[in-house]
């Protein structure tokens, strides 16, 4: 969407917006059982690590991660292939978001440091065939909205001319609507962690909107314009804002293993939950057709990872145990846990 420019500046903004609210409705509903859901956070860092080699835009990112979701939900995948599907998810979702130009090449995939290592090739033929099979999969339809789909609409609305910090009016609506945006799209990483799949992806954005108000000190936390803009009270948003200030407080925790000082608390409200009608891919077993296309003659085989990539613990917890916020500390956008793993996946693919 990006070659369409910044539509939620556009008139047509408000009627875009609502169709995406309602296309978000008929979503699939990810079930979370892959056999190799303990490898979904290293092939969702990898996908965003490529993403930013490339220069994708945001949608591009979160596209290509929730297409990924959605393959593994549905087959049951080798771990060795994981690979060859992750790159066709990256290669689809640029191709549908991206310009033409900035989508990844077939030769610059071939040259990446891990495909090296693992004596990885891709050839056009088989990559046409596994993006025939993804398409397949999903009816054809890859218009699937994303937190960041929404994001760019509700952050034209996140800073008001009445807002205050610490009580006072805004000194600069520039400075703060810059910190703004790296705020929120920083909060934007952290949901591609899978615990927020269960929320409505318009939630989401709109949580890591009140997450950045809350970072910033900046009241009222949710405004009425917000409100009205977004459709979600802050009632609505209040779980996934404790499962946002949970990740934030336990890379901090791991950063300088100081417990964060008492503050008001917030009890979490239910979050909204998906339409009852929503479709759900049916698991299934892959045809005779697919299996050559996914069988061990088709690419080397690959090793599998190690025990702290393979056995990855999920971050988020019960609402019961989250912490209260709105006392968190600001996210350090430098030295986090996540994104240091980020590194070190970096280091590995262009190495």
């Amino acid at each position: 969407m990006e070659s369409e420019g910044q539509w939620w500046k556009s008139q047509l903004a408000a009627d875009i917006h609502q169709a995406l609210r309602i296309k978000e409705l008929k979503l699939p509903t990810y079930q979370a059982q892959s056999p190799q859901i303990g490898m979904r956070r290293y092939f969702a860092d990898l996908l965003a690590v490529l993403s930013n080699r490339y220069q994708l835009c945001p949608t591009a990112r979160h596209l290509a991660v929730y297409l990924l979701d959605l393959f593994m939900d549905h087959y049951d995948v080798a771990v060795r292939q994981l690979y060859v599907i992750a790159l066709s998810c990256l290669l689809l979702a640029s191709k549908f978001e991206e310009k033409e130009d900035r989508v990844p090449k077939l030769e610059q995939l071939n040259t990446l440091g891990f495909m090296c290592s693992l004596n990885l090739t891709l050839n056009k033929r088989d990559l046409i065939k596994m993006e025939l099979l993804l398409l397949e999969t999903f009816g054809w339809n890859l218009c699937m909205p994303t937190p960041a789909h929404f994001i760019d609409y509700y952050l034209h609305a996140a800073v008001q001319e009445g807002d205050l910090h610490n009580g006072w009016p805004l000194s600069s609506m520039s400075k703060t609507k810059t910190f703004m945006d790296k705020y929120t799209h920083y909060f934007l990483e952290v949901s591609l962690q899978r615990e927020f799949l269960s929320f409505r992806p318009s939630q989401v954005a709109a949580a890591c909107i009140a997450a950045s108000r809350i970072c910033l000190q900046i009241s009222p936390s949710w405004t009425t314009v917000l409100h009205l803009l977004t459709g979600y009270s802050w009632d609505h948003l209040t779980q996934c804002i404790q499962l946002i200030a949970h990740d934030n407080d336990v890379k901090e925790a791991n950063k300088s293993k100081s417990s964060p000082s008492a503050s008001q608390s917030l009890q979490p409200q239910a979050h909204v939950p998906h339409s009852p009608a929503t479709p759900s891919l049916q698991r299934q077993p892959i045809s005779s057709s697919q299996q050559l296309l996914l069988q061990a003659s088709s690419y080397p085989q690959l090793p599998q990872h190690s025990a702290a990539l393979s056995q990855e613990t999920p971050q988020g917890t019960e609402a019961s145990v989250l912490p209260s916020f709105p006392c968190w500390r600001k996210p350090c956008f430098s030295s986090s846990s996540s994104q240091g793993k980020r590194a070190m996946i970096a280091r590995t693919v262009f190495c």
